[in-house]
């Protein structure tokens, strides 16, 4: 019993941290915006901060997913903290993909 209440309290934290990440452009993705055509610069920005966003939710949902696993596996901290870890590099690559659209996909494409 006392796995799934904390389960359920990684679960909660995760949720309840997620709104709080800003997310910032980096010098290189504002070089970006800046050389991309005059008409789709806001279109550019905004793609690249939904690609963002998605791989920080993944990132954050996959920790928890990964440590959740380890725990009701029955694992020890090493194996919850390994799960956590796995579990946060698959959300980063299938959240990075994810926070966009094929319309971000023709705008990125376009505006290398």
């Amino acid at each position: 019993m006392k796995m799934v209440t904390m389960l359920g309290a990684l679960v909660g934290a995760t949720l309840v941290a997620t709104p709080v990440m800003a997310v910032t452009l980096s010098a290189k993705e504002r070089a970006r915006v800046a050389r991309a055509a005059p008409r789709d610069r806001d279109d550019v920005r905004y793609c690249l901060i939904q690609g963002k966003k998605g791989r920080d939710k993944g990132t954050v949902i996959g920790a928890a997913g990964g440590a959740g696993v380890g725990l009701v596996a029955g694992g020890g901290l090493g194996e919850t903290l390994l799960g956590a870890g796995a579990g946060a590099l698959a959300g980063r690559v299938i959240g990075k993909s994810e926070g966009t659209n094929s319309t971000c996909d023709r705008v990125l494409r376009r505006n290398p």
